[in-house]
C-alpha cells in the first residue's frame, strides 16, 4: 500500500459511475472517501454540506460538485461494509442520496434489521432490497472505490480530494 504522501492526487477521476450531486463540469469538484460507522465520516460530510450552503449564495448552481465513494474500514466498523451495499442498493431504486443522509444520521445502528428499516422508511421495495444484500450484488462496486481510494494514497476515511488535490487541512467549515 503507498504512502499517503506519495499520491496526494486523485488516482481514479470522477465519472458518471458515481454518486454526482450537480455536474461533473462544476468548477469545484469534491470527493469524499466515506465510511457510513466512522463519526469522522459524518462529520466530515456534514461540514461539507454546510460549507455548501453557505457558498451558495456566492456560487452558481453548477459550479460546485460533490461525489461520495465508498471506504469502509472493516476491520474498525463491522457494519461500514454492509451499509455501503444497502446505500448501492437504494440507488438501484433512485434512493442513493435519501439512504446515504440516513445511514449518517443513524450511524450507530446498522445492524441489517436497521437497514431494512431504513430502506422501509424511504419506500424501497423490500424483497428487492433483501435480495441485492444477501447476494453482495454490489460488493464489486464499493471494493472499486477501496481500490481506487488506495491508488490515490487514502488510507483511512474519512479522504477529500478538491478538483483531484488531497486536502489536508482543518475539516471545519472555514477552512473548507
Amino acid at each position: 500500500m503507498a504512502n499517503d504522501h506519495e499520491h496526494p492526487s486523485l488516482f481514479v477521476p470522477p465519472s458518471i459511475q458515481d454518486h454526482i450531486q450537480g455536474m461533473l463540469s462544476a468548477s469545484v469538484v469534491l470527493i469524499l472517501y466515506g465510511d457510513y460507522e466512522s463519526f469522522q465520516s459524518a462529520n466530515a460530510y456534514r461540514s461539507i454540506r454546510a460549507a455548501q450552503q453557505q457558498l451558495s449564495p456566492t456560487f452558481e448552481a453548477n459550479d460546485v460538485c460533490f461525489i461520495f465513494r465508498h471506504f469502509p474500514q472493516i476491520q474498525i466498523h463491522p457494519h461500514a461494509q454492509k451499509a455501503a451495499e444497502a446505500a448501492e442498493a437504494a440507488a438501484t431504486q433512485g434512493q442513493f442520496w435519501q439512504m446515504h443522509e440516513m445511514l449518517f444520521i443513524y450511524q450507530q445502528v446498522l445492524e441489517n434489521g436497521y437497514l431494512v428499516e431504513y430502506a422501509n422508511r424511504l419506500g424501497l421495495d423490500i424483497p428487492r432490497f433483501l435480495q441485492d444484500l444477501s447476494k453482495s450484488v454490489y460488493l464489486d462496486r464499493i471494493i472499486a472505490d477501496i481500490q481506487g481510494g488506495y491508488r490515490s494514497g487514502v488510507e483511512a476515511a474519512p479522504a477529500l480530494f478538491i478538483n483531484g488535490i488531497r486536502y489536508r487541512n482543518s475539516w471545519s467549515i472555514k477552512h473548507l
